[in-house]
């Protein structure tokens, strides 16, 4: 497992770019809202820590994971200004083969429309096999998987400004 004794939000601050003029949207769903609002809190903390300005920031929310790559493609075509969408969402398995289709359906979506505008649009979705384990991974034992996707974001925003 790559996260076992693993803090997904032990980083090096020094390392991370400065965000203060950069624009970012965060999409969140709306199903199992007690992580994913703790995944939007993790992200926001983030941003807003390495410089991003609150009016620089979107949050927008969906129903459900399956709908954030669909919102992630309409904010950027709506607002050539946003340089990163940051998909927040939590699939947890069950029963049925439900899972497989989402999770699947979700990752392709998230990275058809990054490719599809050439902006990074970054897939903080939890696929965990039970309620424990997101719990772990969105603010638990092992930390939170909002911070990494924002980390992400101002990395990904950077890299494109410097091969600019």
């Amino acid at each position: 497992m790559a996260t076992v004794n693993q803090n997904l939000s032990e980083y090096d601050p020094n390392k991370i770019p400065d965000a203060s003029d950069m624009k970012i949207s965060i999409v969140v769903s709306e199903w199992n809202a007690s992580i994913t609002n703790n995944l939007l809190a993790g992200a926001r903390n983030t941003l807003l820590k390495h410089g991003l300005k609150e009016d620089q920031l979107s949050v927008n929310y969906v129903p459900g994971s399956f709908e954030l790559p669909t919102a992630a493609n309409m904010i950027l075509e709506s607002d050539d200004s946003i340089e990163a969408v940051i998909c927040l969402g939590c699939v947890i398995k069950g029963e049925t083969k439900h899972f497989d289709f989402v999770c699947q359906a979700v990752s392709q979506g998230v990275k058809d429309v990054s490719l599809m505008h050439n902006k990074a649009v970054i897939f903080g979705v939890l696929t965990d096999n039970t309620m424990q384990q997101s719990i772990d991974r969105s603010g638990g034992k092992h930390g939170n998987k909002g911070d990494e996707a924002a980390i992400s974001a101002i990395k990904m925003v950077h890299l494109q400004r410097t091969l600019a």
